[in-house]
């Protein structure tokens, strides 16, 4: 694939990009040496290597799910300006 200079004026349409003419030339040899060298990957043989998710070989930690912050009900009602019960009032919003 090929990019000429109508194409580098179309993606700079899509992509709101202003590139004035005379640099639209310098653009698509960009563009284009760009696109060879993802044609390069493409010959590089990867059916022996493994998907993976990250570049890091490292196994991610693990802890253990447990509930440390439970009854502080009584600490947090005490920040609240108004309350009912053990719940926040705040005024009406829609009526």
């Amino acid at each position: 694939m090929s990019i000429d200079q109508t194409t580098v004026v179309k993606i700079a349409h899509l992509a709101r990009l202003k590139i004035p003419t005379e640099e639209q030339k310098q653009v698509a040899g960009e563009l284009n040496k760009i696109l060879e060298w993802i044609t390069q990957l493409d010959e590089v043989d990867v059916t022996a290597v493994e998907p993976m998710s990250s570049v890091n070989d490292v196994p991610l930690r693990w802890r253990d799910d447990i509930v440390t912050d439970g009854d502080k009900m009584a600490d947090i009602m005490t920040n609240a300006p108004a309350k009912t019960a053990d719940f926040f009032t705040v005024p009406k919003v829609v009526e």
